[in-house]
């Protein structure tokens, strides 16, 4: 079974944890990577191809959606 590789970016350290406990709870899928904002998941998307970004709204030098038109 291929494993589901997710990105999460949120500027928050506590949500990043809880979301990072949850993910990887489910054997199918594995957190491969964090990011603080907007700015950090681009060279990390490029780089880890994740399968799944989850992406907080309102972060700080670039928003969750300005980062998702990237």
């Amino acid at each position: 079974m291929k494993i589901i590789k997710v990105l999460i970016v949120d500027d928050f350290a506590f949500m990043r944890k809880i979301l990072t406990d949850i993910i990887n709870s489910d054997y199918r899928m594995e957190v491969i990577a964090t990011a603080r904002d907007g700015k950090d998941p681009i060279g990390k998307t490029h780089k880890l191809k994740p399968n799944v970004v989850t992406l907080d709204i309102e972060m700080p030098k670039m928003n969750g959606l300005q980062a998702f038109k990237k």
